[in-house]
């Protein structure tokens, strides 16, 4: 490995290279990275960055992929000449240092699989790549050769950053070209993690797999869901089931095979963690399990509703660490694809059947909201649009993905639907939020196929097709109008949120003819 590492142009003091649970820990423990929960768990502070730098995240733009980037705002092109600079300041921050290596793969399914090398300052962040990623048998790693690599160097110093073409001395850079990713600046682990995903994002439709946002569980019968779904939309709640298997929590891909796990782990957050509402995380966090960002008493006792450090305290643990879960990290061709929106606004049905072009438009779209009265000054409801339902970590043109999700829903047959978890009755600050067993009772007719010989009526509205009734659901709640004793009320808040999904897919109005999949 020394020599390998030399042969990069690098020249550590000592390696650490795959090690065990216990041997992370002592690392974290004897360099001082980390200290101990009440129950054993490592917890370690992130630094100054407790979350992702999208702004400093960039795409080294090549001849081969400048015409396949979408390059913008969200994948900011950093030129080759400027990256061969900054990789070679990294290179030169690791020298003569002990540096900590993971070797592992991302990909459950080994067609698709890529094998990737971490290399970091922090043995913690080693660890947080064991947690995260696919780890490899002994016999796999006696000849392991990595395709992918990222080097992190958190204490790289880059006084130029501006003339490099930078927006600050922080860097996240994606050189989809030689298979390498650089960080600098930051010592948040989530940027190792999405890295690798950004990069499988990139690589996978070019070999007809869809990789996608989401989490899946399949169930008794062996049929696979998967779930879409931003931030506070209750993706992660909603996928964990006692009656079905978990997949994965957060990225997979869709093959001609089915679905697949790109991770090892979870990455979960942990603010306001309730043991009763949340068990498989609260009872993974245990000794080989990271905690991020937490704040203990004196007796190392974590207070999961403090977030003095930050409201994104997290943890990451192997998936191995929840009982329920399927061993392959594999699944079939899904029967159900499940699109999460919290509408705040109170107009969205609480559930509706989607065709094909109604997914596709709902999928560029990846409409969610804002509570309002959260932030300082807003009264209202805010619109998010998150393309794909990940934006962020979508290298190509958003109608790519959605192409290929169009193409697998009507090749495997599988049946769309969107799922509000949002308000009825009234938006935010009128209505009430749809009760989450009443959610969990209108998925469980979904996925148990109990809707196939339901009647449907098109939302006048947004077009969707709203069940005529669902067992055990009161059926006057189905429809969203019906819960607002001010009808004009609800005709002028649809009208809003109209008005904003059409200013939204402006950009996709010649993408096909799935402007007219959503509402007029």
């Amino acid at each position: 490995m020394i020599q390998q590492l030399k042969h990069m142009g690098i020249n550590p003091s000592a390696i650490h290279c795959n090690l065990s649970q216990e041997g992370w820990r002592e690392q974290e423990l004897n360099r001082k990275e980390g200290r101990l929960s009440d129950n054993g768990t490592v917890i370690v502070n992130t630094g100054i960055y407790t979350g992702r730098s999208p702004n400093d995240r960039f795409i080294v733009k090549t001849e081969e992929n400048k015409d396949l980037v979408d390059w913008g705002e969200i994948n900011q092109s950093l030129s080759e000449e400027a990256f061969d600079l900054l990789e070679k300041a990294v290179k030169k921050e690791m020298d003569e240092k002990e540096l900590f290596i993971f070797d592992g793969f991302a990909g459950a399914d080994k067609r698709y699989q890529l094998p990737l090398r971490v290399i970091t300052l922090k043995s913690w962040q080693g660890h947080f790549s064991h947690n995260m990623f696919i780890r490899p048998k002994s016999e796999e790693l006696s000849n392991f050769k990595p395709e992918f690599t990222i080097l992190n160097a958190h204490s790289t110093d880059i006084k130029n950053w501006k003339e490099l073409g930078l927006n600050s001395k922080v860097f996240i850079i994606l050189n989809l070209k030689k298979k390498i990713a650089i960080i600098g600046g930051t010592e948040y682990g989530g940027e190792i993690k999405k890295s690798v995903f950004s990069a499988l994002n990139f690589y996978l439709p070019l070999k007809g797999v869809m990789p996608m946002h989401c989490s899946a569980n399949i169930g008794l019968n062996e049929d696979t869901a998967l779930f879409f779904g931003l931030s506070g939309t209750g993706k992660t709640t909603l996928s964990t089931d006692p009656d079905r298997r978990l997949i994965g929590d957060d990225e997979h891909g869709w093959s001609d095979n089915g679905i697949f796990n790109f991770e090892g782990g979870c990455y979960a957050k942990t603010i306001n963690l309730d043991p009763i509402k949340e068990p498989d995380i609260y009872n993974a966090i245990k000794p080989g399990a990271l905690l991020e960002n937490v704040i203990t008493d004196d007796n190392g006792t974590v207070d999961y509703s403090n977030g003095t450090i930050t409201e994104n305290t997290r943890v990451s643990y192997p998936i191995d660490y929840i009982k329920n879960i399927e061993p392959s990290e594999q699944g079939g061709h899904p029967n159900n694809v499940i699109f999460l929106t919290c509408d705040a606004f109170g107009v969205l049905p609480p559930v509706s059947k989607l065709t094909p072009e109604m997914a596709m438009y709902h999928f560029l779209s990846g409409y969610t909201a804002k509570v309002a009265g959260t932030e300082r000054g807003i009264t209202e409801p805010v619109a998010t649009f998150s393309t794909c339902f990940g934006a962020p970590f979508m290298p190509q043109y958003p109608t790519v993905y959605a192409e290929l999700l169009g193409q697998k829903l009507k090749t495997h047959n599988a049946q769309a639907w969107l799922v509000n978890t949002g308000w009825s009755g009234g938006g935010y600050g009128l209505g009430e939020r749809i009760d989450l067993p009443v959610t969990r009772q209108m998925l469980t007719a979904i996925l148990d196929g109990k809707l196939k010989n339901t009647d449907f009526t098109p939302d006048s509205n947004f077009k969707v097709l709203i069940p005529d009734n669902i067992p055990g659901v009161e059926s006057n709640i189905l429809n969203p109008r019906n819960t607002w004793k001010d009808k004009n009320a609800y005709d002028e808040r649809a009208k809003e949120l109209i008005n904003l999904f059409k200013k939204n897919f402006v950009k996709y109005e010649n993408f096909g003819n799935f402007s007219k999949a959503g509402p007029d």
